[in-house]
Parts: structure tokens; C-alpha cells; sequence
């Protein structure tokens, strides 16, 4: 497999693997431009498909972590027809390589407890390829990493992502440009809450100081009821006004 790296002077002609067509791809391309002097990296592979992965020093990443020195991943996706053939390793080495380059003290990355979630990382495979778990937020959620440097000190998650919790009633969504998605399904939630009469509140987080002392793990996504922190996964229509069923708000 060949690899492209999507640099500000490629962006516009080249299509990024995670983004849907039109104003959605456009939405997260600015975002991508504004992050590339900030050190952001993204590679895809030269076929069509979704199999990338984003990364950028973890002083500007976009998420509630303390973890200066480090790589931090925000997206390793390897998905449909492109799973199974080792892609996710070749773009997992090239960072690792890149990082080490760098002088970096080693490279980071969400994942979860014990399976699989939704947009983050699989532990499992994580594990496997030498990574260790250094902190862990009380919604499951929890940071691993992959040190270089022997005795180096383990990233954390600030403490607002490590209880996540907010003093606002009702539904809360905060989110951010980064994930293509949040621009399609948000606005939809919200309309549908609007009509069912539910109460709602969405928080465009648009820049990394706001959403580096947010109180959540996940700064893409985050949707909130009555303070307590629900899920980090973009939610359809459909699916948020199940979850409003769960918690008597319909």
C-alpha cells in the first residue's frame, strides 16, 4: 500500500479519508489547516477508503491531557474493505518512527476499558503493539501510551476529563471541527429535540484552550444530562432520542 501525507499545499485537491463529501469534508479541512503549523500530521492510504492517521504534538492537542513531550494520536481508523491487512501497523510505525525523530519521550492515544468503543481505539490491538495504560477517567475511558525514553513519566488526563461533569441542566453537547461528523449530526439532534420539546444546549468548541479544560476525555464529542456525562459517540437523531427515552426526557 502507498501512503499520501495531506500537507496545507495538497489539502484542497486531496479528499480525507474520514470526511463525507461537501461542507462536511470542507468543515474539517479548514480545521486541518489551521493545525498543520501546530505540527499536525495526517496520512491516508493512496487507495480510497477509510484508512488514516491524524496525530500532532500532544501540547496542541485538542483534549484534556497533560502529556508534554509525547505524540498524540487523535485518530488511527482503518475500516470496511481495509481491515485486515496490516495498514493500521504501517501508519502506527511511520508515527512512531516520525515521533522518535522528533526526540519525542513517546506517543499517546484514547482508547477504552477492556472492549472496543465507538471513535476510539481498540485496547486489544493497542496492547499488542506494546502500549500501556496511563490514566483512566471515571466514564471508561483511558489513555495509553508508548514511551521511548526509559523512566519517562506517563501522560494523565487533567483532572476535568478525569470526572467528567458538568453544572447544567438538560442536554449538553459539546463539540468540535475536528471529527466531520459532528457537522452533520448535531445540527440534526438538535432540530429533532426541538421538536419533541426536549431541552438542549450545543457548545462549537473552536479553540484548543477551551477545549483542553473541558470536562470530558473526548473534546469531538461530548453529550451530557443534567451534568452526568452520557457518551463520547456522535449520536444520529434516532439514536439521542433513544438515549432521551433512557433518562425519562421524552
Amino acid at each position: 500500500m502507498e501512503y499520501i501525507k495531506i500537507t496545507k499545499e495538497n489539502i484542497d485537491k486531496e479528499h480525507i479519508c474520514c470526511a463525507m463529501s461537501g461542507k462536511q469534508s470542507l468543515t474539517k479541512k479548514e480545521w486541518l489547516k489551521e493545525r498543520f503549523n501546530e505540527g499536525l500530521v495526517f496520512y491516508r492510504s493512496a487507495d480510497r477508503g477509510k484508512c488514516f492517521i491524524e496525530y500532532i504534538p500532544a501540547e496542541n492537542a485538542w483534549v484534556p491531557v497533560d502529556a508534554d513531550g509525547y505524540i498524540f494520536i487523535n485518530c488511527l481508523w482503518i475500516a470496511g474493505s481495509m481491515k485486515g491487512h496490516g495498514y493500521s501497523n504501517d501508519l502506527l510505525d511511520e508515527c512512531i518512527r516520525d515521533a522518535k525523530e522528533q526526540g519525542k519521550k513517546g506517543i499517546c492515544i484514547l482508547s477504552s476499558v477492556k472492549k472496543k468503543k465507538e471513535f476510539l481505539s481498540d485496547p486489544k490491538y493497542l496492547a499488542f503493539k506494546g502500549f500501556t495504560e496511563a490514566d483512566e477517567a471515571e466514564c471508561g475511558i483511558n489513555l495509553m501510551y508508548l514511551p521511548f525514553v526509559e523512566n519517562a513519566e506517563p501522560p494523565k488526563f487533567k483532572e476535568c476529563a478525569k470526572h467528567p461533569h458538568t453544572d447544567e441542566e438538560g442536554f449538553v453537547i459539546y463539540f468540535t471541527d475536528q471529527c466531520p461528523f459532528t457537522y452533520y449530526w448535531v445540527p440534526r439532534v438538535k432540530e429533532v429535540a426541538r421538536e419533541k420539546g426536549i431541552e438542549i444546549r450545543t457548545i462549537h468548541v473552536t479553540d484548543k484552550e477551551t477545549a483542553r479544560n473541558l470536562p470530558a476525555p473526548v473534546i469531538n464529542y461530548a453529550l451530557f444530562y443534567n451534568g452526568e456525562f452520557i457518551t463520547h459517540a456522535i449520536q444520529s437523531d434516532k439514536k439521542f432520542l433513544e438515549i432521551a427515552k433512557k433518562v425519562n426526557a421524552l
